[in-house]
Order: C-alpha cells, then sequence, then structure tokens
C-alpha cells in the first residue's frame, strides 16, 4: 500500500490522489495538518529528498511568515523545526 503525506487541499496531492483512485491503486492518506508529522519521520524525508524540497516557499504559510523568520532557516535543522 501506498502512503502519501501532504494537505487535503493541495492542488497537486488532489491530482495525485484522483490519478490513483482512478487507476485504482490501494492508498492511505496522511494530512500532516489534521494528523500530525513526527520530528524522526520529518528528518527521514529531508534525509531522503533534502529540506529545500519539502519547504514549500511559494505557499501562503510562507509568505505570512515576516522577514526575520524566514531569514532564520538556514539549514535542515531550522527548517524542520518550522516544517514541523
Amino acid at each position: 500500500m501506498v502512503v502519501m503525506y501532504g494537505i487535503k487541499n493541495c492542488d497537486t496531492i488532489k491530482k495525485a490522489r484522483r490519478w490513483l483512485e482512478n487507476n485504482h491503486v490501494d492508498y492511505q492518506f496522511h494530512d500532516y495538518r489534521a494528523d500530525g508529522l513526527d520530528a524522526q519521520l520529518m528528518h527521514k524525508f529531508i534525509a531522503e529528498l533534502g529540506w529545500e524540497a519539502l519547504l514549500n516557499t511559494r505557499g501562503t504559510t510562507w509568505r505570512k511568515l515576516d522577514e526575520a523568520q524566514r531569514a532564520t532557516i538556514t539549514g535542515a535543522d531550522s527548517a524542520a523545526a518550522l516544517m514541523l
């Protein structure tokens, strides 16, 4: 079974879920806003993908942060703390 992590209102997630359903792929959706995400799993994702790929700097959550907060994100640990 595939486990998909994301947020339910993300357009890319919606598209991927539709594709999985249309192609009869068994999957479980983990909404990390509703279901949470622990530090261990976050660091595993960062090790696999890099923090830059995981931190959505184009989204509204990032844009709502003040410039001082954005400036503190300098590496994996600070990015993980923000995302968690």
